[in-house]
């Protein structure tokens, strides 16, 4: 993304938090919040452990505003970070392993159709590298080069949590067959 391509607001943001304005942190703050809320949420499982994400990486935006180089927008420079946070907060609680072998019979009762809240749901109960991988990806856009870098993982492993992600959505979201 080019320089001139940042909106002024954002560069706005930048220098008020810089030049240390409570403010124009606050604003930051409020602006950004609930999104990298959700993103550590869907990524920890965990209403505690994405509180604690979002406050760690609040702090390290701060105190690395200054390193922020307008070559990508605002939010997605945050939201990396908080990423980052999130897969090492998986890591600090032994959380993140990769997951194979049998596949839970977790289907839902009832209809085909299902809400978002539904989805949510199962995407949560997704076991946490799978859950990971599959949010990194399919929800926030990254390619599997940069999901193995950010979690430590191969290529191929990232490609084969994905698959299982995507299968145990499946059996999840859909109505069992033999009822």
């Amino acid at each position: 993304m080019q320089t001139s391509e940042l909106s002024q607001t954002d560069r706005e943001l930048v220098r008020g938090c810089l030049e240390n304005k409570r403010l124009v942190q606050r604003t930051l703050y409020d602006r950004f919040s609930t999104r990298l809320y959700t993103l550590a949420y869907r990524l920890t499982g965990d209403r505690d452990a994405s509180n604690d994400v979002l406050q760690d990486a609040f702090i390290e935006i701060f105190r690395s505003m200054a390193t922020f180089r307008f070559e990508s927008s605002l939010f997605t420079w945050m939201r990396t970070i908080v990423i980052r946070n999130a897969m090492s907060s998986l890591r600090l609680n032994a959380r993140l392993q990769v997951v194979t072998g049998e596949i839970p019979d977790q289907a839902s009762e009832g209809s085909f159709n299902f809400t978002a809240e539904h989805l949510e749901k199962a995407i949560l109960s997704l076991p946490p590298q799978a859950r990971s991988v599959f949010v990194l990806i399919e929800v926030e856009g990254y390619k599997h080069q940069e999901v193995a870098g950010m979690l430590n993982i191969s290529e191929g492993t990232s490609k084969s949590q994905l698959n299982y992600a995507k299968k145990l959505l499946r059996k999840r979201l859909t109505k069992p067959s033999d009822e």
